[in-house]
């Protein structure tokens, strides 16, 4: 069977199943790809092997999944790149332009907007800000971030693993962490702003 005449009826398959596509013609799945009840997938989604969908999850457009198992209540997408080794618990969101390869993301725990969680374990209700990055390769080895439950990290912040944010802990928008944060804390790194009066001979 060519590749296209297997597209087809794996379409089919998930069709008779229940689950909504909207176009269905643009959505590539794998021959093991498992997908639970009333899942919606939207348009130019692409299933790559060992993908375990739960139920009552939203695939948005253009997003790319392999070696993830999602649980039920989810929502994916767009732009979302889920990497071997990712699990995503119950009722969390991974949002547009998100990246996320070997991390368990816990339950109710959101990263939204533009951001790379690589190693990493994510408690349960924790808010990951646009632009946080856990910068988890040395050049050498690989190491891990630990963010425990109900931890907020600010936009725009690198997590520099290994590192540790215990619980309720709070990191300040454009911080670099590279130490352990205690349960409770706020947490920042940032240059003191400076301003001062634009002279007419200086350059715009």
């Amino acid at each position: 069977m060519n590749s296209q005449n297997l597209q087809n009826k794996l379409r089919d398959k998930f069709l008779k199943k229940g689950v909504k596509m909207k176009g269905p013609e643009t959505v590539f799945f794998s021959k093991d790809t498992k997908i639970g009840k009333n899942v919606e997938i939207e348009p130019y989604v692409v299933f790559a092997d060992k993908v375990q969908i739960g139920n009552n999850v939203k695939i948005l457009s253009f997003s790319h999944l392999e070696g993830v198992k999602i649980d039920s209540n989810v929502s994916v997408g767009p732009y979302a790149r889920l990497r071997p080794g990712t699990k995503i618990k119950s009722g969390s969101k991974i949002g547009n332009f998100v990246e996320v390869k070997k991390s368990t993301i816990n339950k109710n725990s959101k990263v939204n907007h533009l951001s790379y969680i690589g190693d990493a374990l994510v408690g349960k209700d924790v808010n990951i800000g646009a632009g946080t990055i856990t910068c988890n390769y040395d050049g050498r080895k690989k190491s891990k971030t630990k963010i425990k439950d109900k931890v907020f990290v600010g936009s725009n912040t690198s997590l520099v693993a290994p590192v540790t944010l215990n619980e309720k802990s709070v990191i300040g928008a454009g911080s670099v962490i590279t130490k352990n944060v205690n349960k409770g804390s706020l947490a920042l790194t940032r240059p003191k702003q400076q301003e001062k009066k634009i002279t007419k001979g200086d350059k715009r």
